[in-house]
C-alpha cells in the first residue's frame, strides 16, 4: 500500500527529499504576495515552511503521518506554524475560492484521481489566484532521480493543459534538469513545470 512506502520512507531520521524548498516553488513564490497557500501531498514539510518563513499562511496535507509529524518538528525548529492536515486527495476539501496560491510539487496521482483532484484545486482558487506545479514527465522513466514508476502518475504538457482548461497558462514547459533534494531527488531529472492563474 502507497501509505505504507511513505510512512516507511518518512520515518528515517533524515530528511529524504532535504529540508531545503523545491527550486521552481522557491523561485514562483518569490513573485507573489504572501497569502494563503495550500500544500498538497506536502510530505516532510520543506516547501510549507520555506512558505511560512515567507510570511505565508499555510495549509497543508499529505496522507503520512510520519511525513506530517517530521513537517512540524521542521516548523517548530524555523519558528514558524503551519496548518497540516493528515488526509488523502481524495478527502481533503477546502472553501472555495479560499486560497491565494497552490502548489503541486510532485503531487502526483493516477490518472482518475489527478483529474478530479485538479479540478478540485481550480475551484479551492480565489479569481487572480496561481498554481504552481512540478511534476515528472514520462521521460523521467530513463532516469534514477527519483519518481513513481508507474508511467501513468507522470505527468506531460498536454494532460496539463487539458485538466486546467480554463486558466490562464504563464508557463508550461517539459525540461531536464538536475535535481539535488536530499536522498531520493539526485541527478538529472525529467520534469513538467506549470504557472497558471484563475481568471
Amino acid at each position: 500500500m502507497m501509505q505504507e512506502f511513505w510512512n516507511d520512507r518518512y520515518s528515517q531520521e533524515a530528511m529524504v527529499y532535504g529540508s531545503e524548498p523545491n527550486t521552481f516553488f522557491r523561485e514562483q513564490l518569490k513573485l507573489l504576495e504572501p497569502g494563503k497557500l495550500l500544500l498538497p501531498a506536502e510530505g516532510e514539510g520543506r516547501n510549507a515552511v520555506y512558505a511560512a518563513l515567507k510570511d505565508w499562511q499555510v495549509q497543508a496535507f499529505d496522507y503520512s503521518d510520519a511525513g506530517r509529524e517530521k513537517a512540524m518538528r521542521l516548523a517548530e525548529q524555523c519558528g514558524v506554524s503551519i496548518n497540516y492536515r493528515l488526509s488523502d486527495a481524495e478527502k481533503y476539501t477546502c472553501d472555495p475560492e479560499s486560497m491565494d496560491a497552490i502548489a503541486l510539487i510532485y503531487a502526483q496521482f493516477p490518472p482518475a484521481l489527478r483529474q478530479s483532484f485538479h479540478k478540485k484545486v481550480v475551484q479551492w482558487l480565489r479569481p487572480g489566484g496561481k498554481i504552481i506545479l512540478e511534476a515528472f514527465h514520462p521521460n523521467q522513466s530513463a532516469h534514477t532521480s527519483g519518481g513513481p514508476k508507474d508511467v501513468a502518475m507522470l505527468y506531460t504538457a498536454a494532460m496539463l493543459r487539458s485538466d486546467f482548461e480554463g486558466l490562464w497558462i504563464e508557463l508550461l514547459e517539459e525540461n531536464e534538469i538536475q535535481l539535488n533534494e536530499g536522498t531520493y531527488h539526485q541527478g538529472a531529472g525529467y520534469v513538467t513545470r506549470m504557472v497558471a492563474t484563475k481568471p
